[in-house]
Formats: structure tokens, sequence, C-alpha cells
């Protein structure tokens, strides 16, 4: 195959596998309603299982809802039967893939579930398959047409059922008020972790704090914002708000003879930026990228509690 052959294949494989993942939106119906409620309402786990490449899709879906709040764990349908069986309680939910429906090795699993009362909920093609058969619930999808050319490895409908468990996901998550502080708390590692730490765990405070108030004299100031290192010093009331920020760039644009004998309030800019202490670290880095900043203010009620620089995040997200 040439390079434009093999392009136009690669091509071929996404509008094939398009056509299927357009019709997913009619599985999405009281059927799914009734797996998606069920999984909420389960006080223990939510054990999937399937055989095959479905069994990947099922271990990925599992993975998914065990880092979204949705305690999950992933059972080889094989294995099941060879004593995986015992891990099953009967607070759990089983929910079973199989694009046919007819999985022979899923057959040890259906009938625990059915023997020990335990619910069964499904992802397949086939509604007069075995496993639909014998689910509490079950969500159907249209048989598609494999990308593959002979229309036998499991390409389109592999990827319709990972579509059906990112909605299953999704959909729980908002029911269960998931914010990105809980996927902080499951997903301490990488990248994505170091994003999902609080400001409050980074920031500086107390006596580290660089403050002053309206009639200081500069004089006084620049001393300050020079032994505190933070490139600024925040500006407070009597009652403990914070009014204004100085800045080395404030120093810059009032840069004269008489800057020494000036106070905070002549120099100060009003109104800074400030961040609450829920904010995470991701966010706040977006937030200082965009207003071309490198320190700023951790208020609560509009009282400055901490403060972070920039060096602070990025050697965190290093």
């Amino acid at each position: 195959m040439n390079k434009k052959q093999i392009l136009n294949e690669a091509k071929k494989v996404l509008t094939t596998e398009l056509k299927g993942i357009k019709t997913i939106a009619k599985s999405f119906n009281d059927e799914f309603y009734n797996v998606v409620k069920a999984i909420y309402n389960c006080k223990g786990r939510t054990i999937i299982t399937g055989i095959g490449k479905s069994g990947h899709i099922a271990n990925k879906i599992s993975a998914t809802l065990t880092s979204t709040g949705t305690p999950s764990h992933f059972i080889h349908a094989t294995e099941a039967s060879h004593g995986d069986l015992g891990g099953i309680t009967k607070k759990d939910v089983i929910l079973a893939i199989s694009n046919s429906g007819q999985s022979n090795e899923l057959n040890g699993i259906i009938n625990y579930s059915k023997r020990c009362n335990i619910p069964l909920l499904s992802i397949s093609s086939n509604r007069k398959g075995i496993l639909y058969q014998k689910s509490t619930h079950g969500i159907i999808y249209k048989k598609p047409i494999e990308a593959c050319p002979n229309n036998l490895a499991p390409t389109s409908s592999t990827s319709m059922m990972l579509i059906i468990g990112d909605a299953i996901a999704v959909t729980l998550i908002k029911m269960k008020g998931f914010k990105k502080s809980h996927f902080g708390n499951f997903h301490p590692g990488g990248m994505l972790g170091k994003d999902l730490v609080g400001v409050s765990e980074v920031m500086h405070k107390d006596k580290k704090l660089p403050l002053t108030y309206p009639n200081e004299k500069m004089s006084k100031i620049l001393v300050q914002m020079t032994q505190k290192s933070f490139g600024c010093i925040g500006v407070i009331n009597k009652k403990g708000n914070l009014i204004g920020i100085i800045t080395d760039g404030d120093l810059r644009r009032n840069m004269d003879n008489k800057i020494i004998n000036k106070t905070a309030a002549d120099v100060m800019t009003k109104k800074p930026s400030t961040i609450d202490v829920s904010t995470l670290v991701g966010e706040t880095i977006s937030l200082m990228n965009n207003k071309k900043i490198t320190s700023i203010f951790v208020c609560k009620k509009n009282k400055p509690i901490g403060i972070v620089h920039i060096h602070d995040l990025l050697r965190l997200s290093t």
C-alpha cells in the first residue's frame, strides 16, 4: 500500500466507526436511566465483567468509575468461575459487557447473580441474547459494522461500548456532585494530580505575608518588600481587608526623587486580583498567566490569609 492508500484506509475506519457511534443516542432511554440509577443507589461496588475485547473495555470503564467517585472492581469473566465470584457481595451490582450477549464465559457470573439475588446490569447489542434476557436492566445498542475489513475484529462495537461506559460515568459524576477537589484526592500522581492540589497546601502565610497599611511610608515598604522577596506587598485597612497591592511595576511607574516620601495609598494599585483558599494550583497558574502577574494573595472574606508566587506553583508542577 502506498501513502495515499494507507491514509484513506485510516479515514475509512473513522467513517465506519462514526456511523455506529451516531446510533448510540437511541440507547439513552429508560433502560439507560435504570442502569445508572441502580449503580447510583448501590451500597457496595459496581462489579464490571467481560471477556475478550469486551473485557478490556470493561476494565477501562471500571477504572473510570473508580477514579470519579463510584467504587468499582473489574472481574475477568473466566476467573469469576474459578473463585473470583467470592469477591462479589450482596451489596454490589454487576455490570456485564458483551457485544453478542451470548458469551458462554459469562454464564457463571450470570447464574451467581440470580442465585444470590445480586442486580445484573448489562451492555450488549443483542436483545435476544441470554445476557440481556437474564439482566435486571440492560442497555442495548445497535449492532454496528466493524471497521475491520472482514467485519470481524471488534472495533466499532468496542468504541460504542466505551462511549456508553463514559456516558454512565459522567452522568454519575453530575449526580454525585463530584468536584475537581474530589478527583484530586483519588489522583495525587502525575501532572494532573499536581494541578489538583489546593493553593492552601503551597501558600505562604502568617508572618511571611507581606502586608502594610495605606499611611505607611514607602521608605519602610521598600525594605519590607526586599525582605519578603515576593515582588509585592498587600495593603490592608484597619479591618484587615485587602484594598490594594504594590508591585515592582508600581515602583517603576512611580520612580522619582519623591517616592521615598510617598505613602502606600499614593502608589498602590486598588482592587488587586485575589483567589479563594479553595482554588486549585492548576486554576491559579492559568489565572496568573492570563493576568501576567507573578504573585497573588489568597483571601477569605477579602482578608488575606496567604500568598503564592508563580515559582512555588511551577516547582510543584515539575
